[in-house]
């Protein structure tokens, strides 16, 4: 493999991350987070109700502090987004946005749990019906359609390059990309069409979608539409791994007091793990997640280093 294996990967750089990669790193193992802090709910937020903090405080500034502190504990960051994660034998191997592919002893997932609407016409009495948040979960049923991506980062461009491989047409409606160089070659040479400076005004369909209208007045006829604002979410990456989510909402994954999930070596901690949406409950969860892969990854390495 031509990166070298990391004990902890974390997906996500909120407050949940960062202090998984804190407590991961003081017990002396290595830690790569992923994420995009601006990504995070709580940039920018404002705090009040967090213990220590006295005021109100920009949480900008916060994460700006926890960054700079897990870096100088000795973790690396990434400001990548997460693409793919997929399990070989007892390695997960990340790729981020950059092309780059990680293997990883542990996996904590901390991504939060945000699924960005579009909030257009057409779109609530359509979802379900052509309307859809998750390309890895519904691209086999548009095999042969035509369809269209609305979204301007990693998971739309993503998602749109996926969808080639099942569909007979793929739009990728954006205002603007705001992706790696390595993602845009790949968008540049794919047979994806590309609508820039434009906007979804509407989605169009009675019983079924079956077109957009832009912002510009132009109507595509398509068959399906998927939005993807942002990064990749709980839902893609927890189904391609198979970690189980809630039985009522299937919007959370589930965890055991340990931050565990049904898969050896995958935790999560924070939005991404349930409610309530509070920093407190990110930073306590990811402490706990931190040092139960820590303590997973060094036990791994040890029965690597007695033979098996």
């Amino acid at each position: 493999m031509a990166e070298q294996i990391v004990d902890v990967v974390i997906v996500g750089a909120g407050p949940a991350g960062l202090q998984a990669a804190v407590h991961a790193v003081r017990k002396k193992a290595s830690v790569l987070v992923l994420g995009k802090p601006e990504n995070s709910s709580i940039y920018r937020a404002h705090v009040e109700n967090y213990l220590c903090v006295d005021g109100v405080s920009e949480g900008a500034e916060l994460m700006r502090v926890a960054q700079a502190q897990a870096a100088r504990f000795g973790a690396e960051l990434w400001n990548e987004d997460v693409l793919h994660i997929e399990q070989e034998g007892e390695l997960f191997l990340v790729k981020a946005e950059s092309g780059r592919t990680v293997p990883a002893r542990t996996l904590i997932l901390a991504t939060g749990t945000s699924r960005k609407k579009l909030k257009v016409k057409g779109e609530k009495e359509l979802s379900g019906r052509g309307v859809s948040y998750c390309v890895d979960c519904d691209a086999n049923f548009y095999r042969n359609a035509t369809v269209a991506v609305v979204g301007e980062e990693s998971a739309a461009v993503d998602g749109a390059l996926t969808l080639t491989r099942y569909a007979s047409e793929v739009h990728l409606i954006c205002r603007e990309l705001a992706v790696g160089p390595g993602l845009s070659e790949k968008l540049a040479a794919s047979s994806v069409l590309v609508h820039r400076d434009a906007w979804v005004k509407e989605i169009l369909g009675d019983k079924a979608v079956s077109g957009i209208l832009l912002e510009s007045g132009e109507t595509i006829a398509v068959d399906g539409v998927f939005v993807e604002l942002g990064a990749k979410g709980a839902m893609e990456l927890a189904t391609n791994l198979g970690v189980m989510l809630d039985t009522e909402t299937f919007s959370y994954i589930e965890t055991n007091k340990r931050q565990e999930t049904n898969i050896a070596g995958i935790y999560a901690a924070g939005d991404i793990a349930g409610p309530p949406w509070q920093m407190a409950k990110a930073v306590g969860e990811g402490c706990v997640a931190g040092w139960e892969a820590a303590n997973h990854a060094n036990k791994q390495k040890r029965t690597e280093g007695n033979g098996g």
